[in-house]
């Protein structure tokens, strides 16, 4: 049974633009290739730019740019939610890392979807419950003092507390089983998909 934490939105792929882009982590193990997550960030906004809504209750039209402070956000998510999901995926479980966007009229929708262990799920789930409980703009402060202390800490969550508070970000997370790996002992593969929820 799935575990939901914060207000997840399903995907809903009806009159809406999305993408779906998937790494495997057959040819090269995913924690070698987040270092090239930039590339992928900056393929999603350009991507995006051809059917983003500049103006709010616009039909989509081709040919809109987008502006500099939703560009920005974009390619900022993007970029975390993959360093995120690649950095700490259980690469025991043969998964494909997914991150996709749908655009509706009035904002956009990031999902990213990766194995974890059972340790990291636990760790990680500590953490969520703190993000939502706590005053976000506390936490940020708290955290960036925390990483001048720490520069090398690889767990800080920071980017999810810049989403929050620099974007006005929603966030929400969902963990579950998945058939679609191959786990060490047979079971379904753990996965935890992030949301990520901004207006446009």
């Amino acid at each position: 049974m799935a575990e939901i934490f914060g207000d997840f939105i399903e995907p809903q792929k009806d009159e809406v633009e999305y993408l779906i882009v998937g790494f495997s982590s057959a040819s090269l193990p995913l924690k070698q290739r987040w270092k090239n997550k930039g590339l992928s960030a900056d393929f999603i906004a350009g991507y995006l730019q051809t059917f983003f809504v500049g103006r709010r209750g616009n039909a989509l039209r081709n040919g809109e740019t987008i502006p500099a402070h939703s560009h920005n956000a974009t390619k900022y998510i993007a970029n975390e939610l993959l360093e995120n999901a690649m950095k700490f995926s259980d690469e025991s479980a043969r998964y494909s890392t997914r991150i996709s966007f749908y655009l509706h009229e009035e904002r956009l929708i990031f999902y990213v979807t990766n194995s974890i262990s059972a340790v990291n799920r636990e760790k990680f789930q500590i953490y969520i419950r703190k993000l939502l409980s706590c005053d976000a703009n506390a936490l940020y402060i708290e955290q960036m003092e925390a990483n001048a202390l720490d520069p090398e800490s690889t767990a800080s969550g920071l980017g999810f507390l810049s989403m929050n508070c620099d974007y006005s970000a929603k966030l929400a997370w969902k963990f579950d089983a998945s058939l679609d790996g191959d786990s060490t002992d047979g079971k379904p593969v753990s996965v935890v998909t992030t949301m990520v929820c901004v207006d446009v």
